[in-house]
């Protein structure tokens, strides 16, 4: 475990040193057309190119806040309502801890936060707590903000940038006020977040060299869940923001290693055809509870996880996913383009828990505008 935990955080480090090299060496003038370039679009395309089949064809600001911003519900000992979140008490913690973050550290000291928080050299569940911040913010964060910018940029909305930072902001600051929930007090958290590794994040992927070397060399995309809101429950389910990143073992790219994260963290391997098709598995770890260590500091306790992902063009098509934890034993999603009803685009989800409740759900992927899909207790034996 500890080994394995040594080298992810290695890979990560290397990761981000490579990305901040290719940013500051700056973005050089090209003379031919490049690869990522849209025919009839303007500017580069690394993270969305207007798919209209696989987890590409669920992109969408309201989708990124939906996903991003209820993300913690995933955790066990966390309610799936998000009526039940105190978002008044939780908005009013957060300002206070962002407008004065001197306050926020001061009571366990700015270096014993900048161990927790931002140094990578803690392999331990009490000191780790900067893993999600270099995962989730810096390179996911940046890399749904690269993605976001596109997609205005694609559908001919002005200023593409101001439109996708703030996308950015509603996310990220949603995440935290839900975390927070009725909490009243310290919370260096949304410090380290909002002041160090999320406008970090927007900056590297500004870049054009990070932005095509996470897409050409590491294969970095989204492949978040379609969300399902259960109205007999008034639960929202099926959402969290999740990456995936393959690095080519061969030069035909037949064959990669694979990594997947989110609130689960899967390391395996992927076979790519001449078609663009890819298969995908991998084992892990995932968060099960949101742990407090003290009064300041949160940490998480972890499930055996794994699961077997389909896609083409890396826009994720299938997953089925298995862990062992309470919620979501067994979870199988279908996007929309893999099953064809006229011009509906249907996508499907199944998850089974460990009480046997299974839960279903629709989203019907020519419906871009709306962000979650619908659906509801297909068996339940309480």
């Amino acid at each position: 475990m500890r080994m394995a935990r040594h080298l992810r955080n290695r890979l990560a480090a290397e990761a981000v040193c490579a990305a901040l090299a290719l940013g500051c060496a700056g973005t050089a003038a090209a003379t031919t057309a490049p690869p990522d370039s849209i025919p009839g679009h303007q500017g580069t395309y690394f993270y969305y190119r207007g798919l209209d089949y696989g987890s590409q064809s669920l992109v969408h600001p309201l989708r990124l806040v939906v996903n991003g911003g209820f993300g913690i519900m995933q955790m066990e000992n966390r309610s799936n309502r998000p009526g039940d979140i105190d978002y008044a008490t939780g908005a009013r913690n957060v300002v206070d801890n962002l407008l004065h973050p001197q306050w926020a550290v001061s009571h366990s000291g700015f270096w014993d936060f900048f161990q927790r928080e931002v140094l990578p050299v803690s392999f331990s569940a009490n000191g780790g707590q900067y893993w999600p911040n270099y995962m989730n913010h810096l390179l996911g964060g940046g890399m749904s903000y690269r993605a976001m910018e596109e997609y205005y940029r694609y559908h001919g909305v002005d200023h593409p940038r101001t439109w996708a930072g703030a996308t950015l902001f509603c996310y990220h600051f949603l995440n935290e006020v839900v975390e927070n929930d009725s909490y009243v007090g310290r919370n260096p958290d949304p410090v380290a977040d909002f002041w160090i590794f999320n406008p970090a994040g927007i900056w590297l992927f500004s870049h054009e060299n990070v932005a095509r070397f996470f897409s050409n060399k590491l294969h970095m995309a989204d492949w978040s869940y379609p969300a399902v809101w259960m109205p007999e429950k008034q639960e929202l389910q099926n959402n969290g923001q999740n990456y995936v990143m393959k690095y080519n073992l061969d030069k035909e790219g037949h064959r990669a290693i694979f990594y997947h994260w989110g609130a689960d963290a899967e390391l395996g391997l992927s076979h790519t055809d001449d078609q663009g098709r890819c298969f995908s598995f991998g084992l892990g770890l995932r968060a099960k509870n949101l742990l407090e260590l003290d009064n300041l500091s949160k940490t998480v306790d972890l499930a055996v996880s794994g699961g077997f992902f389909y896609d083409r063009d890396n826009s994720l098509l299938a997953s089925l996913q298995f862990a062992r934890s309470k919620d979501y034993r067994y979870r199988l999603n279908l996007y929309p383009g893999l099953v064809k009803v006229g011009k509906l685009q249907p996508g499907f989800f199944v998850g089974v828990n460990d009480n046997e409740r299974m839960l279903a759900g629709i989203t019907i992927g020519s419906l871009r505008h709306v962000p979650v899909g619908i659906g509801g207790d297909f068996f339940e034996t309480q």
